[in-house]
């Protein structure tokens, strides 16, 4: 049983204490919002013996083994820090920091501590990713990859309207490449790598925030392409193209259908039905990870690779967040 404090009491800390009822290795007994009023209203109706309105006071709390942070992102590096730094395991949304070099002294603090650090990039730690993986080879020599998600975001009526929620922030280290290009960003390093070169271009909003982006990454003998968009949708399945046939992966942020065509026209269908919420998988490998104290683990990397990519495909199309200053 790990015990759980919570940063962020928004829509997304919602699901992930979902999540969490479904797993018996989590017991959540602690919250942190940035009043006294919110922290133990959230506390009351989720069960949790403490509420906090200081960051200071959770990470001196004895009672809380792990912390799982869901503030916005130019937060996570810092918060990360300071609850590791007082001996907790973190569990941190995607995406992980706000650049390389805050990530880099995440981790080095997560190595310093002796804690685990992992990043909460849900479809990674599920059934179907690994399903994804195993069935690879049946494509034969790997030609193209196409990671889209684009999906027009619920807040962008607000943006219209003059209203700049977190999402549309950039001196949040938010926009769109950071909300939901991660997701893409991250599949491309974990099966493939770091690209030898990227392109990069997007769309800018009128307080400068990116709404939509493509990046092209080469490797030797592949190329690979990143589509993502907080103000129109996409609804075609992301695709892995081989010399014998493609895979279409449908829900890429949770995968849960394969399909693989063949050069011959033949299907094969491969259906990973989710019974329990998404990130469920997430939690069990971050219960896991600490439990065995494996602070050095494989998922850190593809983390790296994500910020490395991020950092250039900012870099190309102009997007400066104040925490690249600091």
């Amino acid at each position: 049983m790990i015990r759980f404090g919570v940063i962020g009491t928004n829509f997304i800390t919602d699901r992930f204490l979902k999540a969490g009822e479904c797993c018996g290795e989590f017991k959540l007994v602690a919250v942190y919002s940035r009043t006294m009023e919110r922290a133990k209203e959230y506390a009351q109706v989720h069960g949790a013996k403490y509420a906090f309105d200081t960051l200071e006071t959770l990470a001196e709390c004895e009672e809380v083994d792990a912390v799982y942070v869901a503030s916005p992102n130019a937060c996570h590096a810092k918060q990360s820090i300071l609850m590791m730094e007082h001996g907790k395991h973190v569990l941190c949304e995607k995406a992980v920091a706000s650049n390389s070099r805050e990530l880099e002294e995440v981790l080095a603090a997560a190595e310093k501590a002796q804690v685990v650090f992992l990043e909460a990039v849900r479809q990674i730690y599920m059934p179907g990713f690994q399903a994804i993986q195993e069935n690879l080879h049946k494509l034969g020599t790997i030609r193209r990859a196409s990671f889209s998600y684009c999906k027009y975001s619920s807040r962008y009526d607000n943006y219209k309207n003059g209203i700049i929620e977190n999402a549309f922030n950039p001196n949040l280290s938010n926009g769109s490449l950071m909300d939901i290009g991660v997701y893409g960003v991250h599949m491309l390093g974990a099966f493939f790598g770091m690209p030898e070169r990227i392109q990069s271009a997007g769309l800018k909003l009128s307080n400068g925030v990116d709404g939509e982006g493509t990046i092209l990454a080469e490797y030797a003998g592949m190329l690979a392409e990143v589509t993502y968009s907080k103000i129109s949708d996409l609804n075609i399945p992301a695709q892995i193209q081989g010399e014998n046939g493609t895979m279409l992966i449908e829900q890429m942020t949770e995968p849960v259908k394969l399909t693989i065509i063949s050069r011959d026209g033949s299907e094969e269908v491969i259906e990973l039905p989710e019974t329990e919420p998404p990130m469920v998988h997430e939690i069990r490998k971050f219960a896991e990870l600490a439990e065995a104290g494996t602070v050095n683990h494989k998922y850190l990397e593809n983390s790296r690779i994500e910020m490395k990519i991020i950092d250039e495909a900012r870099r190309q199309q102009g997007i400066v967040f104040p925490a690249d200053a600091q």
